[in-house]
């Protein structure tokens, strides 16, 4: 994970040790609560940086019962400690594993990650390694763990070596355990030195229950981008190990990371969705992401165009990407708390005030509209999810009930007689000072555009698309009037 993974707060190292610095292991009595497949839907989370949530009201809240925490590092030569500096004796992972436990869920460890002295760097060998990693599993007892192999580890064969030797002597020494490992994702599904990964998971016989890539930080415009790297990934995985599809598939899976990534990548509500789709539809068996530390919104939600550790840089409710790996571990997530009512009330039987639903509008979570006799509240990001057909304890809308009078939908056009080239689609203009702002064209910072009688200032370089209008995303431009 990337560099908004690396907000490691100095605070971090002067944490209370326990009484005497004991070394307890956290029992593991409600490990059992959870599936094996739940595992692939542990949201990741820092337990002691980037202001860690209360896991237990985040797991009321969305349904959500597993967690990756991050990350493991090197302490000090082959020992093992939180984010490099903070001891396995240390209070805090203990009291936040038994929270999740004590609410029915449990917990993944997550070893590497992007920053840091890795144990695979500095522990001489594949049992060293392992005896490293083995600590952590025994101190915590740990049903999964997750090795997090990226730059600039992933260019270190010698270290490779030993982080996969590790897994491999995990899996046989714990039985039963859940492995993951996660890499780098690019266009071509994962890059040279992730092709070398796979190389030698092979060349020393190591399955782990899944591979799963990171499609972020890389130039990916959008969730078609992501789901064309996991295709290729696919083909990869194939290729390496001789797998037909279907089990290429069932040993895949995506680390996807929310709103607004290192580079200014953009993947809301919607995008999440998409990939979503895709992992169910292919039956992959891992989707997670990074992380819940930013599963909030930003103060303003666009963050003036920056990226955080604490908060996604996207219009939200909280924990609106935390309920998409709840619902792929099967949970049905808890709607979001309602909006404030609007002065004729968005109940059953009201007058429909709300705005009719349009296909070309985004809608972030709380907006109420009026679709064919009812009134719909959105629980995310939307947009051409037709509320009527998109509602549900598992889809964007919440039908708030039937409601009376407001505005039809347009009825659809005549077909046309002939077969005439479309034309298209008008764009509004803005008040004549600049350019008007048109899809499908490359914006630069700093590039201005005039859009329904307002001029706008553009925030982050992007190719523009149809529904990324101006008004609809504060991300990309600023309003200047």
């Amino acid at each position: 994970m990337r560099s908004s993974r690396l907000a490691v707060v100095a605070g971090s190292a002067a944490l209370v040790l326990g009484a005497g610095g004991a070394f307890v292991a956290v029992q593991a009595h409600a490990a059992t609560a959870v599936t094996r497949g739940w595992y692939g839907a542990a949201a990741y989370v820092m337990p002691f940086d980037n202001s860690p949530p209360d896991l237990a009201s985040v797991m009321s809240a969305t349904g959500q019962k597993t967690f990756e925490l991050a990350f493991i590092l090197s302490g000090g030569g082959c020992s093992a400690a939180w984010d490099g500096t903070t001891g396995l004796s240390d209070p805090t992972a203990s009291a936040v594993i038994s929270t999740v436990r004590n609410a029915g869920g449990d917990v993944s460890v997550s070893f590497g990650g992007y920053g840091g002295t890795k144990l695979g760097q500095v522990c001489g060998d594949p049992q060293s390694t392992a005896g490293a990693y083995q600590a952590v599993v025994s101190k915590y007892g740990l049903k999964a763990v997750d090795f997090d192999l990226e730059e600039p580890e992933y260019e270190n064969s010698a270290a490779i070596h030993n982080e996969i030797g590790a897994a491999k002597i995990l899996q046989q020494n714990n039985a039963g355990l859940y492995v993951s490992i996660t890499t780098a994702g690019t266009s071509s599904g994962t890059g040279y030195f992730g092709q070398l990964l796979l190389n030698e998971a092979k060349s020393q016989g190591l399955t782990p229950d899944n591979y799963s890539i990171m499609p972020f930080d890389g130039g990916f415009s959008g969730a078609s981008a992501q789901t064309s790297a996991l295709e290729a990934f696919h083909g990869l995985l194939m290729n390496t190990f001789g797998w037909d599809s279907a089990t290429a598939y069932a040993r895949e899976g995506v680390s996807l990371m929310n709103g607004r990534s290192d580079s200014g990548e953009m993947f809301p509500q919607s995008a999440f969705q998409t990939v979503l789709d895709y992992v169910q539809s292919h039956k992959l068996t891992r989707y997670t992401f990074w992380s819940v530390n930013r599963d909030r919104q930003c103060n303003p939600p666009d963050n003036n165009g920056t990226t955080s550790g604490t908060c996604s840089s996207v219009p939200q409710n909280a924990w609106d990407f935390t309920r998409f790996t709840a619902k792929f571990g099967g949970a049905v997530p808890p709607p979001p708390p309602p909006p404030s009512p609007t002065p004729s009330g968005s109940s059953g039987g009201g007058t429909c005030s709300a705005p009719t639903w349009n296909a070309s509008t985004a809608y972030v979570g709380g907006s109420v509209v009026s679709y064919q006799g009812h009134q719909y509240t959105a629980k995310w990001w939307t947009q051409n999810e037709q509320p009527d057909t998109h509602s549900g304890p598992n889809d964007v809308w919440k039908d708030n009930g039937a409601c009376s009078g407001g505005t039809p939908p347009p009825p659809p056009p005549p077909s046309p007689s002939g077969s005439p080239s479309p034309s298209p689609t008008p764009v509004p203009t803005g008040s004549g000072q600049y350019q008007p702002w048109q899809p499908n064209h490359a914006y630069a910072v700093g590039d201005r555009v005039s859009y329904a009688g307002h001029d706008y200032q553009c925030r982050q370089s992007h190719t523009s698309q149809v529904g990324w209008e101006p008004p609809n995303v504060p991300a990309l431009w600023l309003a200047l009037n």
